[in-house]
């Protein structure tokens, strides 16, 4: 996460900007500003009686910076994170993404024999049953002022993948897949029918360099808007046990530990007998247009 550019009147600037009159009609100084936390935001935010500042010293003669005006003429060219649907462009630093951080361990040429597998079985498409969804999603850096201009379909799929191509398509920062196919939730019933209207998180992962910058929360909030347009009710994922940064933030966003019965056997993640997995869920709030009906 970056901070936006803030500009304030400092001794060592260039600027130089004359000091307001030291009577009883002053407006409210610049002095007071406010730093943006804004996702990749370059804009310069400057709030506390900035504009009756201003027009008191126009009157006057004196000459200020009109910053705020400048944000409303321009947008912002920073990079900033965009969450979306994987496209073809995409698959490589998909498979990459996902190589470097379940398997970092290995080294040539192991390493890049994992990402052709992967980066194959991408293009093979999601096989899903009738009546499921799944949908592989990327965080990526991109210009705000280029973001959406790409050429190609969304109709036009290979392998689950939009077969749209950006001008300016960024770096793949985190991935995610979430679906509704239920393959590691418990079956209901005697039938074992699969459970409906939950959605499933899985192989979340975040660039090494990217982390701890917000990545991973924008992800999730990504799926959890897809879970919701699909009709769903709730979001589950397994986590590592183990991996207490994860669990952190899961528990960050409202997921919870379901806890197992004794003796049940619920599908878990194909891993090595060592690993431990919770189980969590969350329960998705009805969206704002559900509420109006």
């Amino acid at each position: 996460m970056s901070f936006s550019l803030v500009l304030s009147p400092s001794p060592s600037s260039s600027l130089s900007l004359p000091s307001p009159p030291t009577n009883t009609n002053s407006p409210p100084s610049l002095s007071r500003v406010r730093v943006s936390r804004r996702v990749g935001l370059g804009a310069c935010i400057l709030e506390g009686g900035f504009d009756s500042w201003n027009q008191h010293f126009y009157k006057n003669g004196g000459v200020v910076c009109r910053a705020s005006q400048v944000v409303d003429l321009f947008p912002p060219l920073s990079p900033e994170i965009v969450v979306r649907d994987a496209r073809l462009e995409d698959c490589w630093e998909v498979a990459d993404t996902h190589c470097s951080s379940f398997f970092p361990e290995y080294t040539f040429p192991v390493d890049v024999a994992l990402r052709i597998d992967r980066f194959v079985a991408l293009l093979s498409g999601f096989s899903v049953p009738p009546g499921c969804m799944r949908t592989c999603l990327v965080a990526v850096t991109c210009c705000a002022l280029t973001k959406n201009l790409f050429f190609g379909s969304e109709d036009f799929k290979v392998g689950g993948f939009e077969g749209k191509f950006s001008f300016n398509r960024g770096s793949v920062s985190g991935i995610l897949t979430v679906d509704t196919v239920a393959d590691f939730l418990p079956r209901k019933g005697p039938f074992r029918q699969r459970r409906t209207g939950v959605a499933y998180i899985s192989n979340v992962a975040v660039r090494e360099s990217e982390r701890r910058k917000g990545v991973g929360k924008l992800l999730i909030a990504e799926a959890e808007a897809k879970a919701r347009s699909w009709g769903c009710r709730s979001v589950a994922l397994h986590c590592d046990a183990s991996n207490l940064a994860a669990v952190r933030l899961y528990r960050g966003q409202g997921y919870r530990t379901v806890k197992v019965p004794e003796g049940a056997k619920w599908p878990q993640p194909k891993t090595t007998p060592s690993d431990e997995f919770d189980l969590m869920m969350k329960l998705l709030s009805p969206s704002k247009t559900t509420r109006r009906t």
